[in-house]
């Protein structure tokens, strides 16, 4: 029966150099080094200063931001002292993962704590760093539990760096000391990331993703550029929660705020969970003893059933290229810390399984200084990450779409319209080629519009949040379904005549619009791709005269809630900013509803008869001297006007 012993005791008979505890070390074995800013620097480089002696050793990592020559060692031809082992290729580009590929071993984060304890991937030696013991023997592995404490639990050889300047964070993060083989004594600065180029492209896309994300949401986020700008889009979010492989300086901001309660994530209430910190000084000073948060290893953290069990799971990540079927290649992006399989696949099932998940991908259009895009026809030369039918929002500089349920022509055509357009009638042509888009379905430049972001808005009405946004090539079928489910009268105020079909190439220049010559704003409610058109309000440019002539139609359950008011305030904006001189509306005289809208306009409004068909005009340089004008008495003295009665 083994003798018990003192832990202090047992600490100073552990205690040895770093060349002691490496002698231990035998050729051919397979040696785990904790990953990323825990990564023990001293015991790596003096690894490296005894490679001389071993050969066929086997590194495994997750992600390595060393100071040594490991990687270098092994990339040297007929290299037999070391064979890399990455999870990780750490935050590098195509060409550097081109040059260490034969390193890269494809996994979900999720599953590799298994390869540890199942003997499949067994370790003779684990070089991890950790806080000095507490009073009861227990060290902190820090800011990085991932698969470190797998690699503890399972390896033959445990040595173990002790670093002051490791902070304690609580949780599952502990080993004890009688636990460890051997204990490296040496104070080093913990590895940091200095912040990363500010962007406007990510700026854009985190306002345009902002609105996705509700009060109350439990959110994962990437180590990546456009992510730090999500972070800032998110400052007036309340009772945010997070669930996340990796925190960064974002989160601390936010939580310092009271962005961050997670007092609603439905699942540890309360607490703040990761596995992983990677970040500034002052990050690592927050973690230090702080009750509210707690660092579990990869199988819990990255396990999609425990994602799933959290309230609106909403997950950040970042792509490096999508195909037009909705195939997801993540594996090399610049400023991105990490890369290679990851979470991403684990938290994008996550998030599904969860009550008001989603799942947001985010990129930037081009890549190579705009020379290529990121939407391309295929991923030849990338491996697939996330498949298709993983995949639920993409985002870019130039909107967002949700290709979740979406037939192969909708996802090409939702890719297409948030291309860069430089890139967009390539792509669409692509798109026919592959016979993936009716064949008489025509590219037109309308398709090349810039979406306007700052006409979109969420207004809460009688106690309905309603979006008002312009409209988008996504559109087509949900303007079909508004005007398929008008009443007979509506349809005629608003086409002048009964109209049983709203056929594509009828209704065409509806959504596909350049946002300038022609605006279509909507109002919108439900879910961002399954939303239900209950308003449309339209203008077009006659550049001959340069007025635009618009027309409105409500939902009949939906009228008499100033919805119209709200399209036409929008539409005089674009209107303004694209210089067009006012707005011209023909209608019935019987249509009392459009006269009333029309004269609420801030302007001098101008009545003419043509037939039996008034002509309602206002020039953006005439305003109402007597102020607004709820339009009643401007409609008795039109309809009067015009003999028509009532």
């Amino acid at each position: 029966m083994k003798k018990a012993t003192y832990w202090a005791d047992s600490y100073i008979y552990k205690r040895c150099s770093a060349q002691e505890a490496l002698k231990h070390i035998r050729p051919g074995q397979r040696v785990f080094i904790g990953s990323s800013c825990a990564e023990p620097q001293h015991l790596v480089k003096e690894l490296s200063a005894i490679s001389a002696r071993l050969t066929d050793l086997e590194i495994v990592r997750l992600l390595s931001i060393e100071n040594g020559p490991l990687t270098l060692i092994a990339n040297e031809p007929h290299s037999q002292q070391f064979n890399i082992r990455s999870f990780y290729l750490g935050s590098c580009g195509p060409k550097i993962i081109k040059k260490n590929q034969k390193f890269i071993t494809p996994a979900n984060l999720s599953q590799i704590p298994y390869l540890f304890k199942s003997g499949l991937m067994p370790l003779n030696t684990a070089l991890i760093q950790a806080s000095p013991p507490d009073d009861f023997g227990w060290m902190s592995l820090g800011i990085s539990v991932d698969i470190n404490l797998s690699a503890c639990e399972t390896a033959d050889i445990v040595i173990c760096q002790i670093n002051p300047q490791m902070p304690r964070v609580l949780g599952r993060s502990f080993i004890h000391v009688n636990d460890v083989d051997y204990i490296v004594e040496h104070e080093d600065p913990l590895l940091t990331i200095q912040p990363r180029p500010e962007h406007e492209s990510n700026n854009i896309i985190a306002k345009h993703i902002s609105r996705l994300i509700e009060d109350g949401s439990t959110i994962q986020t990437s180590l990546s550029l456009t992510t730090e700008a999500v972070m800032l889009a998110l400052s007036n979010k309340n009772d945010i929660g997070i669930h996340s492989q990796y925190l960064s300086d974002a989160i601390m901001h936010l939580f310092s705020i009271r962005v961050i309660t997670n007092k609603k994530k439905g699942f540890n209430n309360g607490k703040l969970v990761a596995s992983a910190a990677v970040g500034s000084r002052l990050l690592y000073d927050f973690l230090d003893d702080n009750p509210s948060i707690e660092f579990y290893p990869s199988d819990y953290t990255n396990n999609p059933g425990i994602i799933g069990r959290h309230n609106k799971m909403v997950t950040l990540n970042t792509a490096m290229a999508i195909d037009l079927t909705g195939q997801v290649a993540a594996d090399a992006l610049p400023f991105n810390n990490y890369t290679g399989i990851n979470g991403l696949l684990d938290f994008t099932r996550g998030a599904a399984m969860s009550e008001g998940g989603k799942s947001i991908l985010m990129m930037t259009s081009t890549m190579d200084h705009g020379q290529k895009s990121r939407i391309v026809p295929r991923l030849a030369e990338h491996a697939v990450v996330v498949p298709r039918g993983d995949v639920q929002f993409v985002a870019t500089e130039y909107g967002v779409v949700n290709l979740f349920g979406k037939t192969l022509q909708e996802r090409v055509l939702a890719l297409v319209s948030i291309a860069h357009p430089d890139f967009r009638d390539e792509l669409f042509a692509a798109g026919k080629e592959m016979g993936l888009i009716d064949s008489d379905r025509k590219f037109k430049e309308a398709i090349k519009g810039v979406y306007p972001l700052k006409y979109e808005e969420t207004i809460v009405i009688k106690d309905i949040p309603i979006t008002f946004r312009a409209a988008k090539p996504t559109d087509e079928r949900f303007i079909q379904e508004h005007y398929y489910t008008m009443n007979r009268g509506d349809i005629v105020s608003r086409f002048f005549h009964e109209k049983k079909s709203f056929a594509y190439d009828q209704i065409e220049t509806t959504y596909e619009i350049d946002y300038i010559n022609d605006l279509t704003i909507v109002a919108t409610i439900g879910e961002l791709g399954f939303e239900k058109i209950i308003a449309v309000g339209e203008y077009f440019r006659n550049t001959i005269i340069n007025m635009a002539e618009v027309a409105y139609s409500v939902s009949k359950e939906y009228q008499g809630m100033g919805i119209a008011n709200v399209l036409q305030k929008k539409l005089n904006q674009g209107a303004i900013d694209n210089g067009i001189k006012g707005l011209i509306a023909y209608t019935s005289p019987h249509n009392k509803g459009m006269i009333r809208l029309f004269h609420k306009q801030p302007y001098k409004i101008t009545t003419e008869r043509n037939d039996d068909m008034l002509i309602l005009t206002c020039l953006f340089n005439e305003p109402k001297e007597d102020g607004n004008d709820d339009g009643g008495k401007a409609l008795g003295e039109a309809i009067l006007s015009m003999g028509a009665g009532t």
